[in-house]
């Protein structure tokens, strides 16, 4: 069996076979990558990265834009991620490492495996925490009822990909406390991203609760929501707008 029938067998298809990274399986809202042994260290096996949008003659790789496009829906519209592990062969490459990789074998096998990202970079992770993640960041899908009249019970550790897409259907991907969009200033490598604040932050909620992503959620940009957890108890965005509305105007009439 080889790899594309492999793939097929799980309900899953791509664009191209000859140049496709990963696959999806529409129906059952899964993504499949594969896990390269030579980019798996420990738990994680990185599966996606913006350096990898040109080869080394800065031709554009046919098969970035659909992977964007899956690791989207992995982190927004609740697609589960599983992976293969695959085994490198650099046969095809240069001894500086340039040229393409070469499939020597991959293992049959799926894995559900959590996403993680790390700046430019997608790994898939065997950790049950999103380690790079502020914690109050929604990405991960859980069973979600939408509508504003309809509650799901989420406990402190709980993420939702459903309520983070209806968060940012209703408010778009521009920062709430600076206006900073990422599509505007990065071009199509930076288009839909944006991190989610809850705006009471779940390690301070000890019970269930009802969540409304439009009341309780607001898109916020990677730096404003990190000045927003440095203090404790966090800083509200209204704060945050105002201490940045503050320092503009000091600036100013310097």
């Amino acid at each position: 069996m080889n790899r594309k029938q492999f793939v097929e067998s799980n309900g899953a298809t791509c664009q191209n076979w000859m140049w496709s990274w990963s696959f999806i399986n529409k129906e059952k809202k899964v993504v499949i990558f594969g896990a390269w042994d030579h980019l798996t260290k420990g738990k994680d096996s990185l599966i996606f990265s913006t350096d990898w949008e040109f080869d080394d003659k800065k031709h554009k790789k046919p098969g970035y834009a659909q992977s964007m496009e899956h690791i989207r829906l992995i982190e927004e519209e609740g697609y589960q991620l599983v992976t293969f592990p695959i085994i490198f062969s650099a046969e095809k490459q240069d001894a500086a490492g340039n040229g393409p990789a070469k499939i020597k074998d991959f293992i049959k096998e799926l894995t559900p495996r959590k996403l993680k990202q790390i700046k430019g970079n997608w790994y898939a992770t065997d950790d049950g925490v999103e380690a790079n993640l502020i914690p109050e960041e929604v990405v991960i899908p859980e069973q979600y009822m939408e509508g504003a009249s309809k509650t799901i019970s989420v406990n402190i550790y709980e993420r939702n990909a459903e309520a983070r897409a209806k968060c940012l259907a209703h408010y778009g991907y521009e920062c709430s406390v600076c206006s900073f969009s990422f599509e505007k200033a990065y071009g199509e490598v930076g288009e839909r991203y944006i991190h989610v604040h809850h705006l009471v932050p779940l390690s301070e909620i000890k019970k269930e609760y009802g969540l409304d992503p439009i009341k309780d959620l607001r898109p916020i940009c990677p730096n404003c929501h990190a000045i927003i957890h440095r203090k404790q108890p966090a800083m509200s965005v209204a704060e945050l707008k105002s201490h940045i509305k503050t320092r503009k105007r000091i600036a100013n009439e310097a």
